[in-house]
This record gives C-alpha cells, structure tokens and sequence, in this order.
C-alpha cells in the first residue's frame, strides 16, 4: 500500500508525459498532496478549480437522474491534459487523483492505466 507521497511520485515517474500531480478532497478544495507543477503553473488551484468541475458534474448526474459513476474527466488543452480520476474505496470518498500531462508526450489510454493501478494501491 502506498502512502499520498509516494503515489503522487509514481504518477510522476511512471506516467509519459505527467508534470504535476496532486489528491484533493473535492468536499473542501483542499490539496492534501502535490508534487510538480512549478511557477508558471500554481497546482493548488489548480486543485482547487477542479473542485469545482467534479461538483459540478456530480451535481449534473443527480440533476439527471443517473446512477452511474464517474470514473474519470479529461479536459484537453492545447499542449496539455489534466485527467482527474474519482477514488472509490479504502477511505477515498470524496477524493480524486488530478494529473497534468504534457499532450505532445503522453499516452492517454497509458495514463488512464497506470492512474488505475495507483489508485488501487493507495492508502489514504
């Protein structure tokens, strides 16, 4: 089992392409991990921010009626990903997985791999 430092370390170096990663409880907005990122790009709000789109898109499934789960959401920039993955289990309701990803390097469907592994791996 892998603590929040140690998975957002094997974002960083297991995934092509991934620059910053953070785990945020998207019930307050609050970054309880990061790593990368640098000065031209503040991952706390980025963290933050995506708050904001998870909430949004829970509240949008309830507005709808639907019984699904959200599995992840990828907003493509033009040099860039950020793919943010909802936990399930082990203590991580109301958390997600954020990652920022260079889009002339990575390899979205790899990605999505490896975030499912340090997921399944993480203890929080």
């Amino acid at each position: 089992m892998a603590n929040t430092e140690t998975a957002l370390k094997e974002c960083l170096s297991s995934i092509d392409g991934a620059t910053a990663a953070a785990l945020v409880d998207y019930t307050s907005g609050m970054a309880l991990g990061t790593l990368g990122g640098g000065k031209d790009f503040n991952l706390e709000v980025a963290a933050a921010g995506n708050t904001d789109v998870v909430r949004s898109k829970l509240r949008t499934m309830e507005l709808l009626g639907l019984k699904e789960e959200i599995e992840d959401i990828l907003i493509t920039l033009n040099s860039q990903y950020h793919l943010i993955r909802l936990l399930k289990g082990r203590g991580g309701n109301g958390l997600f997985l954020y990652l920022v990803l260079d889009a002339g390097r990575a390899n979205l469907a790899m990605a999505r791999h490896q975030m499912r592994r340090i997921e399944n791996e993480l203890e929080v």
